[in-house]
């Protein structure tokens, strides 16, 4: 009966958390240029497939 009078947390729209990873599901660091929505981490494994090059 106590925990009725708690709302349940809305969910992020706006702000760092709001977008997550398409690939693992974390909310942090995402980029989201390009229309890419991936983690750093997931980026830096998977782009040499999306034709990405390092140029330096």
């Amino acid at each position: 009966m106590e925990l009725a009078k708690f709302k349940p947390p809305k969910p992020k729209t706006m702000g760092r958390g709001a977008q997550k990873c398409q690939r693992c599901g974390t909310r942090d660091a995402v980029i989201q240029k390009y229309n890419l929505y991936l983690c750093r981490q997931c980026f830096r494994e998977i782009a040499y497939a999306l034709n990405f090059r390092k140029y330096s």
